[in-house]
């Protein structure tokens, strides 16, 4: 029997489709408009209004790169919001200062260093040679921050005047290396973390061997940081015109001068002459106002971002678009994983993928290979290397250039180069190789009462991480270990014209300072990227009439749209990058170590990596 319907239900079941339907229409719509929007503010050109007499502000979010990681988008959220810090591509400050030199409307450069995390030491020095040459144009540069951490004050001493906070002060800190150390922990667990190493110096294994640094990487340790100091105190005496001396005692005399001053930071950093004045914000401001004019808007100095200034000079600064004889540059930054990687991390198939591109494009007559790597997959580094080699074979040049770190895997793909550059500072050597293979089978029949048992018909069928590592397995992995060494040093004899027993003298995974290399002969010339392209340039043929073009991978779209934002959403901010608690640095570092050993995958377990980090 039917029923029949309701005729007010229907009715109301009408209205509530009807209001349905307009909610949804108006949701999409404003979704629609709301990406527009973003893609308009993301992609706009507009150039900014810079006033007749404006300042250029450079100042570096968190720490300086050679080239940006590629992040997901929860990561980008973590740095836009200050939860892990911030990168800024060395590129675009370098190039940003250099075009403001003969830019008549910049009458000042203010360094703004407030955010600034941090670099290695050549990443400061490319600065360091930019503002140095903004001088020139008889321009005035003003450093200003709350307070001056040892990288910030490197470039602050660049500059013609340095004001620091009322309550502000400079820590010269020196340059350390500590590192966790795991094995009493590690013994505590019951873990069994089998070691496979090649070369008395490898350290990059010690802490899940030792519960400290062992005398031999002490020694070598020493040595390179002393070097990498000693290069800082000259530098900045000679830019701030006073003497390394000085800055020495600085450095060891803080507690007293502070002491001196009656906790006055800010009073022992201008008695001392590291700063020249000490202002608030506010005086800071009005400062900067009366060198540049006030802008009757923000009722701050008139001002221009590096990042919004960038902009304004030639939008093809990476040479992508470059026609003719070109210089091709492939950055290779970050730990050598096998397969594919992001930009950031260097990849076996991906890293030869650019240089491949680069070997078949016949515009591009030379080829430099720039290494910012502590090393990683020796699998992978071999790929690398045989690309370049191929390069090679085929005509083209193919030169090496250090960046702040080319050690272990790092030298490894810088082999097959027709010269090999590095920068004093470039921390690099590491010539060594091991392998490690964690088991947990312990703790897991000690404490949860599970053990593992099962057949096989050949021994590597039961190797697996909850059973004991079979001896015979273990043997065949230091032989890999062992074989492996032996091809890292006929790589660098062959590359550097030495005898295997030469090499291994100052091999046995040992780091050295650039200039320490550059006297052993590892590396070639000492000099920055601009020199290497040069010298691949030359060596070419070409003359002075060609184009540099950076080769990278392009970038997805909805990765570019989000980098963009983010990057708005940071310079749309006058925020500081706040310091991590102690607490949270530790768990950090030990959340850090763990994810670089898992994400490790060279399919014979060797690597040649050192215990630098990159940045």
């Amino acid at each position: 029997m039917a029923t029949a319907t309701n005729p007010f239900k229907q009715f109301f079941r009408g209205i509530w489709g009807a209001v349905d339907t307009t909610r949804r229409f108006t949701i999409n719509l404003l979704f629609l408009v709301i990406v527009v929007v973003l893609l308009a503010a993301v992609f706009s050109s507009d150039e900014p209004e810079i006033a007749d007499t404006t300042a250029l502000v450079v100042a570096p979010q968190g720490i300086l790169v050679e080239q940006l990681t590629a992040k997901t988008f929860e990561q980008l959220l973590d740095e836009a919001s200050g939860e892990a810090p911030p990168e800024t591509l060395l590129k675009d400050v370098v190039d940003a200062i250099e075009a403001a030199t003969d830019d008549d409307r910049i009458q000042v450069l203010v360094l703004n260093l407030s955010s600034f995390s941090g670099a290695r030491l050549t990443k400061l020095q490319d600065v360091g040679r930019a503002i140095t040459h903004f001088k020139t144009s008889g321009k005035k540069v003003v450093a200003m921050a709350d307070e001056y951490a040892q990288d910030a004050y490197y470039l602050a001493a660049h500059a013609d005047e340095i004001i620091t906070h009322k309550m502000g002060l400079v820590v010269l800190e020196g340059y350390g290396r500590y590192r966790m150390y795991y094995k009493e922990g590690i013994d505590k667990l019951g873990l069994d973390v089998h070691i496979f190493k090649v070369g008395t110096y490898k350290s990059a294994v010690e802490p899940y061997l030792l519960n400290g640094m062992s005398d031999y990487a002490r020694e070598a340790n020493e040595e390179w940081l002393g070097d990498l100091w000693q290069i800082y105190l000259d530098e900045v005496a000679v830019a701030r015109g006073t003497t390394s001396e000085r800055l020495h005692e600085y450095a060891h005399e803080f507690p007293r001068l502070v002491a001196e001053a009656n906790g006055d930071t800010a009073k022992a950093t201008l008695d001392f002459g590291l700063a020249d004045q000490a202002l608030t914000r506010v005086e800071m401001r009005e400062y900067l106002i009366s060198l540049v004019g006030e802008d009757e808007e923000t009722h701050s100095y008139n001002q221009v971002a590096f990042s919004e200034y960038l902009k304004t000079i030639d939008e093809d600064r990476f040479g992508r678009e470059a026609r003719g004889d070109k210089v091709g540059v492939i950055v290779a930054r970050g730990t050598i994983l096998d397969g594919t990687q992001p930009a950031g991390t260097i990849g076996g198939d991906s890293t030869a993928a650019l240089i491949r591109q680069a070997r078949h494009d016949e515009n591009v007559k030379a080829i430099v290979l720039r290494v910012d790597s502590g090393g990683g997959s020796a699998f992978a580094s071999e790929v690398i290397r045989r690309e370049c080699e191929k390069a090679r074979a085929e005509g083209k040049p193919v030169i090496a250039s250090m960046g702040s770190v080319a050690a272990s895997g790092g030298f490894w793909i810088s082999t097959s180069s027709d010269q090999i550059w590095a920068h004093p500072s470039t921390i690099t050597g590491s010539i060594g190789i091991y392998g490690m293979i964690p088991t947990y089978q312990r703790p897991l029949a000690e404490h949860l009462g599970i053990r593992v048992d099962g057949v096989s018909t050949a021994p590597l069928a039961g190797v697996r991480p909850d059973r004991e590592l079979p001896a015979e397995v273990g043997e065949v992995i230091q032989d890999i270990i062992e074989n492996g060494y032996r091809d890292f040093l006929q790589r660098v004899a062959d590359s550097r014209g030495m005898t295997t027993e030469e090499v291994d003298q100052v091999a046995q995974g040992r780091v050295w300072s650039g200039m320490d290399a550059f006297e052993l002969g590892l590396v070639d010339q000492l000099g920055d990227l601009d020199g290497a392209v040069a010298a691949a340039a030359e060596l070419a043929g070409l003359g002075d009439d060609y184009a540099v073009s950076f080769i990278e991978k392009e970038q997805k779209f909805k990765d570019r749209i989000m980098r963009e934002l983010m990057a708005k959403a940071v310079d749309s901010t006058d925020q500081n990058v706040s310091s991590a608690s102690t607490l949270e640095r530790t768990l950090r570092q030990i959340e850090k170590s763990a994810r670089e050993f898992g994400s490790l995958n060279d399919p014979n377990h060797a690597y040649a990596l050192s215990n630098i980090e990159t940045d």
